[in-house]
């Protein structure tokens, strides 16, 4: 049985199925612009079929004051908007990002479509600022006339994608990082397993068991159990202290978690390399102790200080270690790390929960 979806029925115009069609067939539209959806031009419902029937999260802005009307797969973009946002004017349910989006819809306005990549927008649509990412266009509609009288937006969030790109491109940096990093602390532990031995026999005896000491801190970084700190430290430098006596610990019994341990050896490695290149582990009467203590609520400090190594001083230009340093390993303790080049040796401070 066919149907005429003209509005000239005295029925309501069949405009689509789905719960966002079935919204805007039962909103009241009186109290819009847009007035009664019997009384709609036949090129508002065409664009609102093509629209309810698009797969893409989809909306449209009619009218002079940009009247909302969008399909289920926009519904979640809204977030707490929703489903409030249904006829109400566009300005009025993106106020966070109008300022951004404006020109687009402009262009649109006098007949010109937009297309945009990854758009970077800011959004509040949950109470709460979000940096999001969008892919989408913007397209001019026309009235029974031929004039423009609106637009429809087809979106896609790109948020976890850029997102996941990021960690990407960071992980490949900390592992460019980690490689020279891992060179320079082999290069260390031969030079100083060779300038420390009596002889050739002597270097053939102790340097294996350093490069093996070595191996274990790199498999620490993939733990997959909790363990204690003190294996934590001692695994992450057995391969850069190349004698006992130049590294004391002093703290409690502490068992951490697979990424706090991560964590921390991170942090350990990178001091630990850096002192062998300009700190205390590069001089041979170079000492580095340890200290950490845990509170009742869970407050977790741990303490690196250097002492009888060359005067320390701040590196000219801060490069992914600090960044490991400073933001990265504290991050798997929710807290902060602080670094300190004092002229007796470097002091750098770990604040966190455990």
């Amino acid at each position: 049985m066919s149907h005429d979806l003209s509005p000239s029925e005295g029925a309501l115009p069949v405009i689509g199925s789905g719960l966002m069609a079935r919204h805007i067939s039962s909103f009241n539209w009186c109290n819009t612009p847009l007035g009664s959806i019997e009384t709609w031009p036949v090129s508002l419902l065409s664009a609102v079929r093509i629209m309810l029937g698009q797969q893409h999260a989809s909306c449209i802005f009619w009218g002079s004051d940009m009247t909302l009307l969008y399909n289920d797969a926009y519904a979640p973009i809204l977030g707490a908007r929703q489903p409030d946002a249904l006829g109400k004017p566009a300005k009025e349910v993106w106020p966070d990002v109008w300022t951004d989006i404006l020109p687009f819809v402009q262009k649109a306005l006098v007949g010109e479509g937009t297309f945009f990549s990854e758009l970077p927008l800011i959004m509040t649509r949950n109470g709460y600022d979000e940096q999001t990412y969008w892919t989408f266009s913007y397209s001019p509609l026309y009235d029974d006339d031929g004039i423009v009288c609106g637009m429809i937006n087809i979106a896609v969030d790109e948020t976890q994608n850029v997102k996941a790109r990021g960690l990407q491109e960071s992980m490949q940096t900390e592992l460019s990082h980690r490689m020279k990093n891992m060179i320079a602390v082999t290069s260390s532990v031969v030079s100083s397993s060779l300038r420390s031995s009596r002889d050739l026999q002597h270097a053939r005896e102790t340097l294996p068991a350093r490069i093996r000491a070595l191996g274990e801190a790199q498999q620490l970084l993939q733990a997959d159990a909790a363990i204690d700190i003190t294996e934590v430290i001692n695994r992450s430098l057995n391969a850069h202290v190349d004698r006992h006596g130049r590294l004391s610990l002093d703290g409690p019994q502490i068992v951490l978690s697979p990424d706090r341990a991560l964590g921390l050896s991170l942090i350990l490695y990178e001091l630990a390399t850096n002192a062998l290149k300009y700190g205390a582990l590069s001089l041979p009467d170079g000492r580095i102790k340890i200290c950490w203590s845990c509170a009742d609520d869970g407050q977790f400090l741990l303490e690196w200080l250097e002492s009888d190594g060359p005067t320390a001083s701040p590196p000219s230009s801060h490069g992914f270690g600090s960044q490991l340093l400073h933001r990265v390993g504290p991050s798997y303790f929710y807290g902060t790390g602080k670094i300190e080049f004092n002229p007796e040796g470097v002091i750098y401070r770990l604040h966190g929960k455990i």
